[in-house]
């Protein structure tokens, strides 16, 4: 049983910070980064005002997010101990206590609120949205076989909706349904990775997450595959069908007016369809040859070729959609 004692000033307390750092798990923010996508495809990145409050709306995404993760490792306490890696949590270990943690939690969820609420309602809405989602899902949803994918998903798109309602872009159906089963395929996924990490263990013991028992290896991989082709389809019905940003004549200028009309600037952006397939492709091997998955942003910042991918197709989208804003004008005029 871990004990706490931060009655001196020892190791414990001068590490306390850091501990709690870790707790509100950093890595875990890329998915925050979701807010963005909206501004992106809307054309506005570069505009100072909307990127502004973006920014803001993603550090106030990130503290809500912090909190609850606090919150989870501590309704998570006994089970984590009994994982072979979660084990090594600081709340789990004993660096931090439940208590601490649960102060903390609030603290950061408050904060979240209050500045939210000064910054959009219809983003605060979307913020207790997903802060019920994701206590439902560490209370009960989590071992509710294929809900708990799905609440996973929703987290997801919660977050595209959050940075949509932050600029009031148009959020297409296509671009939800790519945002959907993108998560559901990493959620798919992360389970299937989850199940063979325990099941390779020396206990081979599931019950640090129950709910893999319910998961059969043939479902996990019958799944997996039908979210992996759902994504890259969805995916290319979003670009061919994807309208014009609505940020003014500079945006997509290059590809509109400097090109025969036959290649229309709409579709310009099924010219990353390849990347996104390749990713697919990529994650997929990852999962099934590499036996890893059960993190996706671990995956995605420690695989090459899966993080070099990903570059590339944000450097692609940029550069169709904002290109004429920071190529060269003298490449513009060779165009013409």
């Amino acid at each position: 049983m871990a004990t706490y004692d931060f009655t001196n000033k020892g190791p414990k307390v001068i590490w306390l910070p850091f501990w709690l750092f870790v707790s509100a798990r950093p890595r875990q923010w890329l998915k925050n980064l979701a807010l963005y996508a909206p501004l992106v495809f809307e054309g506005e990145f570069f505009n100072p005002e909307k990127f502004a409050t973006t920014t803001v709306g993603f550090l106030i995404f990130t503290a809500l997010t912090s909190g609850i993760y606090l919150i989870n490792d501590v309704i998570d306490l006994k089970k984590d101990r009994e994982h072979p890696f979660k084990r090594k949590r600081p709340i789990a270990a004993g660096k931090v206590s439940p208590i601490l943690a649960l102060f903390v939690a609030s603290m950061l969820i408050g904060v979240s609120y209050i500045t939210a609420g000064k910054l959009s309602g219809f983003f605060s809405i979307v913020l207790l949205a997903y802060a019920i989602l994701q206590l439902s899902y560490s209370l009960f949803l989590r071992s509710v076989i294929l809900l708990d994918v799905m609440a996973i998903a929703s987290g997801f798109l919660l977050r595209v909706y959050a940075g949509g309602v932050l600029i009031d872009a148009h959020v297409t159906v296509w671009f939800i349904l790519t945002v959907a089963c993108l998560s559901l395929f990493l959620a798919i996924g992360k389970r299937r990775s989850e199940r063979t990490l325990l099941l390779g263990t020396q206990s081979k013991n599931l019950t640090t997450r129950a709910i893999l028992l319910h998961y059969p290896e043939t479902l996990l991989d019958s799944l997996t595959i039908m979210f992996a082709t759902a994504t890259w389809l969805s995916y290319t019905m979003f670009t061919f069908l994807q309208p014009p940003p609505s940020a003014g004549p500079q945006v997509l200028v290059l590809f509109g007016d400097y090109l025969p009309r036959t290649l229309l600037a709409s579709k310009w952006l099924m010219a990353t369809v390849p990347f996104v397939i390749y990713g697919v492709m990529r994650y997929l091997y990852v999962i099934h040859e590499k036996k890893e998955g059960e993190s996706p942003e671990r995956v995605l910042l420690s695989d090459v070729p899966l993080l070099s991918v990903v570059i590339l197709w944000i450097f692609v989208v940029f550069v169709i959609i904002y290109g004429s804003g920071f190529l060269p004008a003298r490449f513009i005029r060779f165009l013409q």
